[in-house]
């Protein structure tokens, strides 16, 4: 059964890069043709972003389309031909109510809710048109997010944490929260949200990143026995191969807010459908050193009017001290390699002991 599913899993993820990979230059035409073009901030307010990012002006953004248009494509696609034909394409529907809903409704509304904010960008609306503030971003998440923390808690019940090793000491390691569900639910979502969203700077940086995170979720997923799951994680690393394929430096196009903010809420409600929270710093370990570089960076400055780093999101500041931007992409691809595997190494531990 379970070789069955894993070459399921395997054959989706490759059908998914194949879909993604034809569909890309279509993408890439009409975000040509229509000037869909990313707004670099100026040297006025970010003097280190504005002297390595400056030759990127006119670049296309938007290209997280591809990401979410893949996977929901192809997810209404085998969901079809199994109503239709039944039989084989059964074995390629990964729809199912109680793994695959919510994840695919997240993705979307997401990806819509980024691709609004990316239009703004284009069309310079909003603070120093540059589409949404940081503070109507946060208030975005935080709506999204007490949405799912409702439907979690309410709907489908979940009030319980597994926290590993517990039962190591003869403690049950399902340990009931109950209503605090909520805001650690609201938390984890907004801070993937956020989290994504700052690492998204550089050619290639977020892809490769969130590939390693949905690698490590997809083998939780099929270790929980969550085929469906699986399989849609593993549809959503064909589409990122494929992305990353146009999106490593130089970058033919940006991923933009379509594909950061439905990668990050995405991955934040995959960690909580397979309750690994817990291990979910392992998985996404760069993201969470972006975003508290970023939080450091602010409390330094209000609280003693000194920087800590040269600039924020952390991997500016490597930029700063004369890293090339693709040298600060490759390690911080491998330490997100090494982290998830570490992740993954203790969830089966935990499993063990």
């Amino acid at each position: 059964m379970q070789i069955i599913e894993a070459v399921r899993i395997l054959a989706l993820a490759l059908i998914s890069f194949l879909a993604a990979l034809a569909f890309t230059p279509l993408l890439a035409k009409f975000l040509d043709n229509f000037a869909i073009r990313k707004q670099v901030r100026t040297a006025e307010s970010a003097p280190v972003f504005f002297k390595f990012h400056e030759k990127k002006i006119g670049t296309p953004t938007m290209g997280g389309i591809i990401i979410w248009a893949t996977t929901l494509g192809l997810a209404a696609f085998f969901w079809i031909l199994d109503a239709v034909f039944d039989g084989f394409w059964a074995r390629l529907n990964f729809i199912d109510r109680a793994e695959t809903y919510l994840p695919l409704a997240t993705i979307l509304i997401a990806g819509i809710f980024g691709l609004f904010d990316d239009l703004l960008g284009v069309f310079r609306i909003g603070p120093k048109g540059g589409g949404l503030s940081i503070t109507q971003k946060i208030f975005l998440y935080l709506s999204i997010a007490a949405i799912g923390a409702w439907w979690f808690y309410f709907k489908l019940g979940f009030d319980v944490f597994t926290v590993p090793f517990l039962s190591y000491y003869g403690i049950s390691p399902h340990v009931y929260i109950g209503i605090w569900y909520i805001p650690i639910f609201i938390f984890v979502i907004v801070a993937s949200a956020f989290s994504a969203n700052e690492t998204d700077g550089l050619d290639g940086l977020l892809g490769g990143v969130s590939l390693f995170a949905f690698g490590a979720l997809t083998v939780v997923a099929f270790a929980l026995d969550r085929y469906d799951l699986a399989a849609m994680s593993g549809v959503v690393m064909g589409a990122l191969l494929a992305f990353l394929w146009f999106n490593i430096y130089p970058a033919r196009f940006f991923m933009g807010d379509t594909g950061s903010m439905s990668l990050g809420i995405t991955i934040g409600i995959i960690a909580l459908l397979t309750d690994t929270v817990i291990f979910l710093p392992f998985f996404v370990t760069i993201l969470v050193i972006e975003s508290l570089s970023v939080i450091l960076q602010l409390a330094s400055k209000k609280l003693t009017g000194k920087k800590l780093f040269l600039s924020t999101p952390i991997h500016h500041h490597f930029e700063a001290i004369g890293w090339h931007e693709s040298k600060v992409t490759m390690r911080f691809w491998i330490v997100s390699a090494i982290m998830s595997s570490l992740g993954l190494v203790i969830f089966f531990l935990s499993r063990i002991l």
